[in-house]
């Protein structure tokens, strides 16, 4: 692994269930900082302090003062036990924690582990999107589920919750930092809304927000959220599913009216000294499945970064195996989906890097804006995607559109002529990124190991597709340097 400057790393939770000591949670700090109070950023907390202890008890001796190995080496450790020095490190040196949304994978570790943060230090910044921030204080900080410890509504004063613009904040920072805001010394975010999968409308506060988070997702039920394709196209009777002789369906003459869609976050975690960044994604389902697609935003985003070398990796999830039907995925990707994803980051990334790709300008919106419609792609990056076996490129709503009303899309090339060899790119597109594979689900029956058999599948599809980009499944405890 290169040695950059950034290390997103200390997976101490690298799976997405069912065990609860190994799910979802990254450590994230800038290499070019030393340790010191408020250096590190946590992306996700389902796991905090048991896999800190883990990594301790894994990599250093206890004898001594300072970590000699692993993932917080050359650390100062004030204590002699592991627990008590991973106590100090979550309330001293890890500032912000970044959520991407509020499933209790993602924020259990956190909750559990909250009562041990002392007001002496300042209440611990919580930053995530508006509804994430909402779903957290109606349903886990409550004074039911968990006693409220944030500094709102009467609150004990040990958590305060930071609410992110959606796309970045356009006043923060200048040229290629605008948008980002600050995180902790060496790093900036700016943080995506995605999508992660459905579920039934359900009217409250809540519906107030945008893209609120229904409090069905909260429910018992283990079908109270899955991909737009199964919420809509049900055509049988299935008690964990909307049917057509729903009442509910009725009340609406449009059947996608009776669901909403469940957001997460991809956070763009920039180091400042070098410029270079990450993507930690939320949950995700692929926008082919999602009643409100939102990947291409961040791909078209990502790319530009991607071309000029600054965005090397990211971390994202790839849940299931090739084995599972979309009806079964319930907002999250497997390897078919992931791969036709990356295809729409591929597509991109050769638009950036041809000259004259583009020949209007596109404005960036930030939330809520709207800008000039997107310019056709080259003609070499439109013979690229044509050369990808089995691509199914996600396409913008006005494309969609378009070919639902038997209009010709103005993108397909039909006189290669001459010119096919040419048009050819020299190397794959994401040669030289890596993708590093979170939320993997275990299996407890005994069976293959389960990131065997999807970075299997991964580098198959991908290398079909001539992608060119690396997969790798961190392990728990595992330090990673981009």
């Amino acid at each position: 692994m290169s040695v950059a400057v950034i290390a997103p790393g200390f997976s101490h939770g690298p799976t997405g269930g069912p065990r609860e000591d190994r799910v979802t949670g990254l450590l994230v700090r800038s290499a070019s900082t030393q340790w010191r109070p408020d250096s590190v950023i946590a992306v996700d907390a389902g796991t905090l302090l048991c896999g800190i202890i883990h990594i301790l008890e894994t990599h250093n001796d206890m004898d001594q003062m300072v970590v000699q190995h692993g993932p917080f080496s050359d650390m100062p450790l004030p204590f002699e036990t592991a627990p008590a020095n991973a106590a100090h490190i979550f309330r001293e040196m890890i500032g912000p924690i970044l959520v991407t949304h509020p499933h209790l994978d993602h924020v259990s570790g956190f909750a559990i582990n909250s009562p041990i943060l002392e007001a002496t230090n300042g209440p611990k910044p919580v930053a995530a999107l508006p509804s994430v921030i909402t779903a957290i204080k109606t349903h886990i900080f409550n004074e039911v589920i968990w006693p409220n410890l944030s500094d709102e509504d009467g609150g004990a004063g040990l958590i305060t919750y930071q609410r992110l613009m959606e796309g970045g904040n356009p006043r923060m920072g200048r040229d290629e930092e605008r948008g980002y805001t600050r995180a902790c010394e060496g790093l900036l975010y700016r943080c995506f809304s995605i999508s992660h999968g459905c579920t039934r409308r359900r009217y409250g506060p809540e519906t107030d927000i945008q893209r609120s988070i229904s409090s069905a997702m909260y429910m018992s039920d283990p079908f109270s959220f899955r991909s737009a394709s199964r919420a809509i196209s049900v055509t049988q009777e299935d008690p964990g599913f909307m049917s057509p002789r729903d009442p509910g369906m009725r009340r609406s003459s449009n059947a996608r009216d009776n669901w909403v869609s469940i957001e997460s976050s991809a956070f763009f975690i920039r180091d400042q000294a070098s410029g270079r960044e990450v993507i930690i994604f939320g949950d995700v389902e692929p926008d082919s499945l999602s009643l409100d697609p939102r990947n291409r935003r961040v791909w078209e985003t990502a790319a530009p970064r991607v071309a000029a070398g600054k965005l090397r990796a990211i971390f994202i999830e790839c849940s299931y195996n090739d084995d599972v039907e979309d009806e079964s995925l319930y907002g999250h990707l497997c390897p078919r989906h992931l791969i036709a994803e990356l295809k729409v980051l591929a597509s991109e990334v050769v638009k950036a890097k041809s000259p004259g790709a583009s020949t209007g300008k596109r404005k960036r919106s930030m939330a809520g804006d709207t800008g000039p419609e997107e310019q056709p792609p080259s003609p070499k990056t439109r013979r690229w995607e044509d050369t990808l076996p089995g691509a199914t490129i996600a396409t913008s709503r006005s494309t969609q559109k378009a070919t639902s009303d038997n209009t010709p899309d103005p993108m397909v090339i039909t006189n290669e002529g001459d010119i096919a060899d040419e048009l050819q790119p020299e190397e794959p597109p994401l040669a030289g990124f890596s993708v590093y594979l979170i939320h993997i689900k275990d299996d407890m029956d005994g069976g293959p190991c389960p990131s065997e058999t999807i970075l299997q599948e991964l580098k198959e599809h991908a290398q079909a597709a001539n992608l060119g980009c690396r997969f790798h499944a961190p392990k728990r405890g595992e330090s990673i340097r981009i």
